[in-house]
């Protein structure tokens, strides 16, 4: 008898330092506890840590996914996968729809999206409604804006959200020790929809009352120029610190003593899960998923978007009270803990795939090769 009772094919983008490609890698490893066997495809896995290389099956097939070249990396993808079908191909993200889907048919297999984000205004969602079994949101907001914006049927939409690692590394001090220079901290893709313009301008108020503060900017992305101009002009840039080259943020969350989450929409917000696993204390734009997380004045702080006013006194509010810091910490800790695991949430996806394969029988083998 086969080790694995289900195969299921990854699909997914170029990977990222982003909270939706640490899901995928995470959701390939928990996954052999269930019994499925998983591989990951995607055009790009340089970014992923060679450790993990070493634990999950990953296969590059370079173009897949681009205009030009495209159609014939997707050929060859169908001619690598089609003798031994997966039972569902779980595609990673609406980046990854079009070919995933495509691919899907042409195998005969169903198909899962999980979708991590508000979609953009003026997007288009084409989900199939023969091959796609199953949408996948990562909290009851994006859940609620796929099926009003996209008219998804409500039964077709499951939230799973996104689980963290919630091991505590020997190393990590507590936040706002005395003696130290207190970190304030943020991480993830550096883009416009995470409004980090006003975490520098909350950085510049917080300066202008306590000087002996250091600020944080871990990731990469498109604003990362703009980012350092504007703390150029703001006359903080001495302060602030950018970490752009990264495999993971655990290490930068972990010098962190006050973690921010300055985003204009957020799906959910994995890596704030991440911090809030290592006990950092969080204020938090309450924007899409986020307020499902913080509740305010129990596992963090809420605080207005775009109102680096507002941010600014909320983070000097906890720099006077590093023991009500650390309670949210503590709190935050606890919650992750019992909700936002990869184990539950790699239970309950595998669950969705067994109701899925139960459901659809494995095709007839059809032609070998497609030369």
């Amino acid at each position: 008898m086969s080790e694995f009772d289900l195969q299921v094919l990854l699909l997914a983008g170029r990977f990222e330092v982003r909270g939706s490609c640490a899901y995928t890698l995470r959701l390939a490893e928990g996954l052999e506890k269930e019994r499925v066997a998983a591989r990951i495809v995607t055009p790009d896995a340089r970014l992923v840590d060679s450790r993990v290389r070493g634990r999950v099956k990953i296969e590059e097939v370079r173009r897949l996914g681009t205009p030009v070249w495209g159609e014939l990396a997707g050929r060859f993808l169908l001619n690598e996968v089609r003798d031994e079908p997966p039972h569902v191909v779980h595609i990673q993200s609406i980046r990854a729809l079009r070919y995933g889907s495509r691919l899907a048919r042409r195998l005969g297999r169903p198909y899962v999206i999980t979708i991590h984000k508000h979609p953009d205004e003026g997007a288009k969602l084409r989900i199939d409604r023969r091959d796609c079994r199953k949408v996948i949101a990562v909290s009851d907001s994006v859940r609620d804006d796929l099926v009003r914006r996209f008219e998804l049927p409500y039964e077709l939409v499951t939230v799973i959200v996104s689980g963290v690692d919630t091991t505590v590394p020997a190393d990590v001090r507590m936040p706002l020790e005395p003696g130290r220079v207190p970190v304030i901290g943020t991480a993830g893709p550096l883009e416009a929809v995470k409004g980090l313009p006003w975490f520098l301008g909350a950085a510049r108020q917080v300066l202008e009352v306590r000087s002996d503060v250091e600020f944080l900017m871990a990731g990469a992305g498109p604003e990362e120029a703009n980012l350092r101009r504007v703390a150029r002009e703001l006359e903080i840039a001495e302060k602030v610190t950018f970490v752009p080259y990264l495999l993971s943020f655990t290490e930068s969350l972990s010098a962190t003593d006050i973690f921010v989450l300055p985003s204009l929409q957020q799906g959910l917000g994995t890596i704030m899960l991440e911090a809030m696993a290592l006990g950092r204390p969080v204020i938090a734009t309450g924007v899409g998923g986020v307020s499902s997380v913080i509740h305010h004045g129990e596992t963090g702080l809420i605080v207005p978007p775009q109102n680096s006013g507002e941010l600014a006194r909320r983070i000097l509010e906890l720099l006077e009270q590093p023991a009500r810091a650390r309670a949210f910490g503590t709190r935050a800790r606890q919650l992750v803990v019992e909700r936002y695991n990869v184990e539950t949430m790699v239970q309950k996806t595998a669950d969705v795939y067994r109701a899925i394969a139960a459901a659809v029988p494995l095709p007839e083998p059809a032609e070998r090769r497609i030369d």
